[in-house]
């Protein structure tokens, strides 16, 4: 038996430069962290993080169609996405499982671009080239690498790289110059933070790597404070949190299914949806852990009198609040924030309790609301 070889992103020899541990991670050579998970996580909070996320899948979807195409396959009203917005959306299965969760944006008004999961790209890709309606073309950007940067800091950074892309608010995008390249950034992330994501010419990331390396503000952060970030913000992880197993509902994910496709009934398995949102079978929750060890994904969640009620998919100590938090699954019954649980680690029960999602309010950079008259 081989090994498969790893591939590698642009940035490989940065990360090996930088002295970073690399692990294997969604088939791709990966940075898990460089000076430590905790202070990185630390940093990304009070400064500004930078990540390599170019292992993610990239694409654009143009046509007179393309809105046919993205909505045949997702819950989403793509008709009504503004150019300049991004929006999250969920790839689904004919049973309305989830196959995917994407950032699907419109930099410009021809067009959508997509970022997906780099586990499930190969699949991501198949589906849509294979689903193409009428007047729509595919075109897969395996050119392009993806920068994040994220924290209160990233803003004085991006200011002086590319000051254009600073007016823009939480989920908006566009297309700019930088390097004298074409970038497609959004104001976007996966931790919480305010930040930017950077798609930019493979062959030229590495300067921006290094330029951006040039302030002080930023360091170079990897995936294990990637994943406490992100799950400090509760936000889902696919494989974790979400599979073809969960459907939109019960996941916490309502928020990427738009109201005139839920009205319309054209979504794949509305029949799930709404049983879901009719009568809830289990629902996806924040955990604080009240006493002993963290609890990994895989443990079991138990109610008061130790019976086995659901399972932990994600937990880590969380570096900022100073005690281990994790998300699962429970019965709705038993959802509520304020709900009395336990955790089974090793064969013991420690106590939790069911609280609001996320664990530490977001930072993103809104837009201002209208004064109301």
């Amino acid at each position: 038996m081989t090994d498969v070889a790893l591939k590698s992103t642009p940035l490989e020899d940065r990360h090996v430069a930088l002295g970073a541990r690399m692990v294997p991670f969604a088939g791709y050579n990966m940075p898990v962290q460089y000076e430590g998970v905790m202070a990185e996580h630390k940093w990304t909070r009070a400064e500004a993080g930078l990540f390599d996320v170019s292992h993610m899948g990239q694409a654009r979807l143009t046509g007179a169609d393309a809105v046919r195409t993205l909505e045949a396959l997702t819950p989403t009203d793509f008709a009504a996405l503004k150019p300049g917005k991004q929006k999250y959306s969920l790839l689904l299965n004919e049973a309305g499982g989830i196959l995917d969760d994407w950032m699907v944006s419109r930099p410009e008004e021809e067009g959508f671009f997509l970022v997906v999961n780099a586990a499930c790209k190969d699949q991501d890709f198949a589906i849509i080239a294979a689903s193409l309606k009428g007047d729509s073309t595919f075109d897969i950007l395996a050119d392009r690498a993806l920068l994040a940067l994220q924290g209160p800091r990233a803003r004085e950074v991006i200011a002086q790289v590319c000051p254009a892309a600073c007016e823009m608010y939480f989920m908006d995008c566009g297309t700019f110059e930088i390097l004298g390249e074409t970038a497609f950034v959004s104001r976007s992330g996966y931790t919480g933070e305010d930040g930017f994501e950077i798609s930019f010419p493979a062959a030229r990331a590495a300067e921006l790597w290094d330029l951006l390396l040039t302030f002080p503000q930023v360091k170079p952060i990897g995936l294990g404070a990637r994943d406490s970030l992100r799950l400090e913000a509760g936000m889902p992880l696919y494989g974790h949190e979400m599979d073809e197993t969960y459907g939109v509902v019960e996941s916490g994910l309502s928020f990427g299914m738009s109201k005139s496709r839920l009205e319309r009934g054209d979504i794949r398995g509305i029949d799930r949806i709404r049983a879901e949102r009719e009568n809830p079978q289990r629902t996806r929750v924040a955990l604080r852990v009240l006493e002993g060890p963290p609890a990994r994904d895989g443990a079991k969640i138990l109610n008061e009198a130790g019976e086995a009620i659901g399972i932990v998919t994600s937990g880590v100590p969380s570096p900022t609040l100073g005690y281990s938090i994790a998300m699962g699954y429970v019965p709705a019954t038993q959802s509520a924030p304020g709900t009395q649980l336990k955790l089974e680690v090793r064969g013991k029960p420690y106590a939790c309790e069911v609280v609001t999602i996320p664990f530490v309010p977001n930072s993103y950079h809104r837009r201002p609301q209208a004064a109301k008259r």
